[in-house]
């Protein structure tokens, strides 16, 4: 049940203990895929907080608070919690503005190095807090990273990417030999060390506040890979590294986690993870644009695929992912796909003040 604006406004004020004599208003964010549904809650001059009220059924959603208040002792730079209301599915918690490292994309990379160093360095401590510290009895993660989530990340991709959006029916002994060689790629990266990763570590996720990052919707965070983290932000398609940009931002953790790993088999690990973490990123697009209405989403749909197609060609074993990515690229471009995103990023400017 979605509450109402009044309900909203008076938990808001009662979590910051505002009196009703105080002005306040609540205005909605759009567009997000997620379903839980946030609100900027400002009163007087320059004061806000945001709201957000979650839908319990996503089991993930009711792990965050607890989340939060975890990373924040262990000095992970992320949002406080203010208010967290179980019964209700309420959360109140710092205002970190706008900016995000997406905001960034189009300023010189001098500018932007620095605020990508410091989210890899955040990325590194998390990855390094060891597991066997881990307070499991009082907060609950998602499922691990393993045969079962690498399994169903592919069938999403392949359900509702190469399905769903490109119209692409697999005949049944493609079907067979792709799936072996993803079969594979989850092997490799099951056999990588686990730690703590955010799962979801992209540019829109990591804000940028008074010249800091702080990690949000850290909410799916579980053990796995440091590399899926990795692979997710330096192949983001929501803010597009280039080819020197992304050796530098990797050579740059690869010192951090010396001596864990050799360069080779850092570089091995690095794409393989950010084939499996694009493939993920492909089938929410395609089910967030056709299954939820979310048509924004197609717009990052050519950055991904060309990332996914990088992704392959530099793995050790991804020839057929590398084949599918070429019929995948054939299909769009028959359905008019680029027509579509020119339309897309003309409403998106006509939105953009």
């Amino acid at each position: 049940m979605i509450p109402s604006h009044e309900e909203l406004i008076a938990f808001a004020r009662d979590s910051l203990g505002l009196s009703q004599d105080v002005e306040a208003d609540l205005t909605p964010f759009t567009g997000r895929g997620s379903d839980r549904t946030y609100f900027r809650f400002r009163w007087n001059t320059g004061n806000s907080a945001i709201l957000v009220h979650y839908q319990p059924a996503r089991t993930e959603n009711t792990y965050y608070a607890d989340i939060a208040a975890f990373l924040l002792d262990h000095d992970i730079p992320v949002p406080k919690t203010i208010r967290h209301d179980r019964k209700r599915c309420f959360l109140v918690m710092d205002d970190l503005g706008d900016a995000d490292l997406r905001a960034l994309r189009n300023l010189p990379w001098e500018t932007r190095k620095t605020p990508y160093q410091k989210t890899l360095a955040i990325a590194h401590r998390l990855h390094s807090i060891p597991e066997h510290s881990f307070p499991s009895d009082h907060v609950t993660l998602a499922e691990a990273f393993g045969p079962n989530m690498y399994r169903w990340e592919r069938n999403y991709f392949k359900d509702n990417f190469i399905a769903g959006l490109c119209r692409i029916e697999l005949e049944p002994i493609l079907e067979r030999a792709l799936e072996k060689e993803l079969a594979s790629l989850a092997e490799r990266l099951t056999g990588d060390k686990r730690c703590l990763v955010h799962r979801d570590l992209q540019a829109p996720n990591v804000m940028i506040y008074q010249s800091d990052p702080y990690l949000i919707d850290f909410q799916g965070m579980r053990f796995g890979s440091r590399f899926y983290d990795l692979g997710s932000l330096l192949c983001d398609p929501f803010a597009p590294l280039n080819g020197n940009e992304r050796q530098e931002l990797m050579a740059y953790y690869f010192e951090l986690s010396k001596p864990d790993y050799d360069w080779d088999n850092f570089q091995d690990l690095f794409w393989d993870a950010a084939a499996q973490r694009l493939m993920q990123a492909l089938g929410a697009y395609g089910y967030l644009s056709q299954t939820r209405g979310l048509k924004n989403y197609l717009l990052q749909v050519p950055a991904g695929l060309r990332n996914l197609r990088l992704a392959a060609e530099n793995a050790v074993s991804l020839s057929l992912l590398l084949d599918i990515c070429a019929m995948c690229e054939n299909a769009l471009y028959d359905s008019h796909f680029e027509s579509r995103i020119s339309d897309l990023e003309l409403e998106d400017s006509h939105e953009t003040p």
